[in-house]
Formats: C-alpha cells, sequence, structure tokens
C-alpha cells in the first residue's frame, strides 16, 4: 500500500521547489513555450492547491472533483449524489461559472478557510430549498471575480467533499484554465463523459494526465441510452485497457429523463449508488482512504521527476534564445562601430558640402560654416550606422521565433536621428571649449580666434588624409604642442562620444530584452530544488 510521507523536510523542499516553479519565466514565444507554461500553471497549482496542503494536513476531508466536458451532466451528477440541487444544471452552456464545493457540515471549517485553492474567494449563498445549511448574511462577490462556492450537505459522508468544476472544454478561456486547475487540486479525479462523447479529444487528455501522474481516478459514462449500454460500454472499456487505464473503475449511468436537467435535475438514487457508495468507502475504510490519498499525492511527487527537468529545458531554452538576440543586437552595433572608425581614418566625413566648405576655407568659407558642415555630416555618418545595425538586427530577428515577442522599429526613427544630432553637436560645443582653453593657456600676444582652431582641429581629426593641411594651419596658429595637444584631447572626446551614442542606442534596443528577465539562475534552481526533494525522499 503507498502511504502518505507527511514529514517536514518534505514540505519543506516542495515548498522550496514551490517557489522555484513560481520565479519562471518563458516570455519568448518558442517552440515548446506554451507547453511549458501550462506545465508551470499545472505545476503550481498541484503544489499550492493539492500537494502541499495534503501533506501538511493529512487528516484533511478527502476531495473528489468532478470534471469533464460541455454537457456530460457533471452538475446534475453532483446533485444527485447530495441529493438536492447544490449547482445550476441546464441547457444553457456553460452552466457551471462558478465551481461549487460540497461537504458535510462537520467538514466546513477545512475549506472555509484557505487550506486549499487560496486564490479564489469563498462565498456563502442563503438558500431557500434549505436554509440550515446557508450562512445568512454572507454576500455575493461581483460577477467575473474568482469564487468558490461552498454548500453544506449532511447527506455527504463525513470527510468527503465534491467539487463541482466548469466545463474544461468551454468557450470561456478562464473556466477552462479554472477547471484545469481545480482538477489539480483533486485527491480523486472524477471524470464524466457521455455514451455521445466518450471518445473525443479532450476528455481522453484529462484521462491522460491522470495516469501520466498516477492520480486516483473514475470514470463516469453518462447518459447512455438503454439499447446501447452494453456496446457502448464495452467499447469505453476497450479504449481505456488500450490506453492503459483498464483497472480504473468505470460506473454507467444510463439515460434518464432528468439527465436533461428538467424538473428537480437529481437522477434516481439507484443510478447514482455505485458512485457514492464507491467514494463513501474511500473516507469510511481507513486503507481505502490511505490508498487514495497516498496514490495521488506519490503520483504528483514522482511526475515532477520528468517534469521538472523540462520545464527547467524550457527555462535554457529561453536563456539561450535571449543569449542569440542580444548577440545580434552586440554585433550588429561593434561592427558599424568599426565601420565608423574607419569610415573616420578614410575621411568620408569630409565629403560633399563639407569638403566644398573645407577646400573655401578660409577665403570663401568661414569657421563656422566649416564646423557646421563638418557637424552635418559627422551626424549623417553616425545615423546611418545606426541604421545599417538596426537593419541588420531586424533581418537577423526575422529568423529567431522568439523575436516576436518584442516590439522593434526596423528602420532610423526620427527620435534616435534627434538623440544623435543632440549628440554631436554637443561634441562640436566640447571642442570650441577645448580650443578656447588650450588658447587661453598659450598667453599669446595675437591669440587665434577659438572658432578657427576648433575648426582646424575637427578637420584635422575628421577629414583623415582629405585634411592633412588642417594639421599644418593648427600648428601654425597654436604651436606644433599644443596643436597635437588639442587634437589627442579632441579624439578621445570624439572617440567618447560615437561610443556613446552607439552604446546608447544599442542598449535601447536592448531594453525590451532586458525587461523580460530571461536570466540562467531559475534553470540551476529547478534543478538544484528537484535534487534536493529526491534527497529527503
Amino acid at each position: 500500500m503507498v502511504t502518505l510521507d507527511a514529514r517536514p523536510q518534505l514540505i519543506d523542499a516542495l515548498t522550496a521547489l514551490r517557489d522555484r516553479v513560481a520565479a519562471v519565466r518563458l516570455p519568448l514565444p518558442l517552440p515548446g513555450a506554451p507547453r511549458a507554461r501550462q506545465t508551470r500553471v499545472e505545476l503550481l497549482a498541484q503544489l499550492d492547491d493539492y500537494l502541499v496542503p495534503r501533506l501538511t494536513d493529512p487528516a484533511a476531508p478527502l476531495l473528489a472533483v468532478v470534471g469533464g466536458s460541455t454537457g456530460a451532466g457533471k452538475s446534475t451528477l453532483v446533485n444527485s449524489l447530495v441529493g438536492r440541487r447544490v449547482s445550476e444544471a441546464g441547457v444553457l452552456r456553460p452552466t457551471t461559472r462558478t465551481p461549487v464545493l460540497v461537504c458535510h457540515p462537520d467538514d466546513h471549517h477545512w475549506f472555509a478557510e484557505m487550506r486549499v485553492l487560496p486564490h479564489l474567494t469563498r462565498v456563502w449563498l442563503p438558500r431557500q430549498d434549505d436554509t440550515e445549511d446557508a450562512d445568512e448574511g454572507e454576500e455575493n462577490t461581483p460577477e467575473g471575480a474568482n469564487r468558490l462556492r461552498i454548500e453544506r450537505a449532511s447527506s455527504l459522508p463525513r470527510g468527503l467533499a465534491l467539487l463541482d468544476a466548469p466545463d474544461i472544454d468551454s468557450l470561456i478561456v478562464e473556466n477552462r484554465l479554472l477547471a484545469a486547475e481545480l482538477i489539480c487540486a483533486a485527491d480523486v479525479w472524477v471524470m464524466v463523459t457521455t455514451a455521445s462523447r466518450y471518445a473525443d479529444a479532450v476528455p481522453w487528455h484529462l484521462l491522460r494526465t491522470a495516469k501520466q501522474y498516477d492520480a486516483t481516478l473514475v470514470t463516469v459514462l453518462d447518459r447512455v441510452p438503454h439499447q446501447v449500454v452494453s456496446d457502448v460500454s464495452r467499447q469505453y472499456a476497450a479504449l481505456l485497457t488500450k490506453a492503459g487505464l483498464g483497472e480504473v473503475p468505470r460506473f454507467t449511468i444510463p439515460e434518464l429523463p432528468e439527465s436533461a436537467g428538467g424538473g428537480s435535475g437529481l437522477l434516481p438514487t439507484t443510478a447514482v449508488a455505485p458512485l457514492f457508495a464507491w467514494l463513501a468507502h474511500r473516507v469510511q475504510d481507513p486503507a481505502a482512504r490511505q490508498q487514495a490519498l497516498g496514490r495521488t499525492a506519490t503520483g504528483v511527487i514522482n511526475s515532477l521527476n520528468a517534469r521538472m527537468p523540462e520545464l527547467a529545458a524550457a527555462v535554457a531554452g529561453q536563456y539561450a534564445a535571449a543569449v542569440r538576440l542580444m548577440g545580434v543586437v552586440e554585433e550588429a552595433y561593434e561592427g558599424e562601430r568599426e565601420r565608423v572608425n574607419q569610415q573616420l581614418g578614410a575621411g568620408a566625413v569630409l565629403a560633399g558640402d563639407a569638403r566644398t566648405r573645407w577646400r573655401g576655407f578660409p577665403r570663401d568659407s568661414s569657421a563656422g560654416e566649416l564646423l557646421d558642415s563638418l557637424v552635418g555630416s559627422l551626424c549623417a555618418l553616425v545615423q546611418c550606422a545606426v541604421a545599417a545595425a538596426d537593419e541588420h538586427v531586424h533581418d537577423a530577428w526575422r529568423r529567431e521565433p522568439g523575436a516576436a515577442a518584442i516590439v522593434f522599429r526596423g528602420r532610423l526613427d526620427l527620435e534616435a536621428a534627434e538623440r544623435i544630432g543632440i549628440a554631436v553637436r554637443r561634441w562640436r560645443r566640447e571642442l570650441e571649449e577645448l580650443a578656447d582653453d588650450e588658447i587661453r593657456a598659450l598667453e599669446l600676444h595675437a591669440a587665434p580666434d577659438p572658432e578657427t582652431v576648433a575648426a582646424l582641429v575637427a578637420a584635422a581629426l575628421l577629414g583623415g588624409r582629405r585634411a592633412r593641411g588642417a594639421g599644418e594651419q593648427l600648428a601654425e596658429r597654436i604651436g606644433a604642442q599644443g596643436a597635437l595637444r588639442l587634437r589627442d584631447r579632441g579624439g578621445e572626446v570624439l572617440t567618447a562620444y560615437i561610443d556613446g551614442v552607439l552604446n546608447s542606442e544599442r542598449d535601447r534596443r536592448l531594453a525590451p530584452l532586458d525587461a523580460l528577465d530571461v536570466s540562467p539562475e531559475p534553470q540551476a534552481e529547478l534543478i538544484a530544488a528537484l535534487s534536493v526533494l529526491q534527497k529527503v525522499r
């Protein structure tokens, strides 16, 4: 017999593992990411809503979650097991919007507290047909809130609670997610299907999941016409056996007028008596109870050995993709940085209007006009470099699935162009200040014009071989040592500004990736937490 291990060390290890799972982020739309996100959600649901609470309170009532597809008759089945209407049943789909938990009055305190499903707001509604079981004065919560309605029924044995979950294939996404989460909180999974839908994919997905977790499972084949009871039951049993679920208890409920939800909405007691007896035995017989609880809890823990490495692999894939995306940006901007430096050395800035101004300086062009044209040409060079880097990133990211999560502009926008212009103009002002400081330090009787000196330094720095005469003219005005010193300082400032511009634009492209907070640590932490759990076990 499987025993339920509730050692504090095990609970601590599971709690630590739960925190590692909660820290996982899977923001990039990679192949397999949706499955990994779902695995994370299911893990958190099972750890928060079932495993940790169950191991913490082994004596808590057994929770049987009744799940199934739309129109399977879950609510009618729960009502019939309880012996009165506690959950709405009818032709409107989806009928079950707020999940309903029914328990014996003596067990009410277990579920009124936030031991299980702590994120669901508890709701108690006065009922006209059973006022002694209602808590007068309680108010409903707004529609759309995450709610759990709790009903008390003396007809249920102590130690048993039934939970009527929303449809697992509901058209409402929130209902589907909640249904899957509620099933993860179950000690016993009660899967309900019908004679017309027992081969559908959705119920079988849940059945296979239950097998994967080795959960305590029971199936109900509902609304089976009398004429085909034998044939349908035999075919359903064959499908279960083929899926490795041949030992799962099966209950068949024939199609009855009450199945349609009319009248009282209750099936005859004889129709649900076998299932009621099976559930009651699970809570009234200590050995059967221990086996049901131990099997489900142990099955979930055992499933972690496969699911945690899968989640860790998905985390590693996210980080690898983020590193590739960042590498593309860094490579593109580093390549453009080298290209800009090469073009500066070749005098590419001294072209077009700037070259014309230089040739006409100082006779036909003033120092201010030369500086203006040089600054404009430098600005265009840097803007082209940023645009080329962005184009490279855009082309490379189109081949990366993860890039779909990031908003990226593949062309230079006006704001970026303005930022570059501002930075280049600041470099000009600082160059003029350096020239003025150098002239003041020389204490010459006939000091040259600072703007002229700045224009010559700019031409020497930006013109390459095309502006060899700029250095000579500069030396004539402030001396060879002063000219060399000013060119060195101006070059350092130029390099700093160009690097600053490119780094700033690169970082802006990397910012959306940084905001995703994809790091390698969660992968190692997941594996470490699993290792600790395995050692504790």
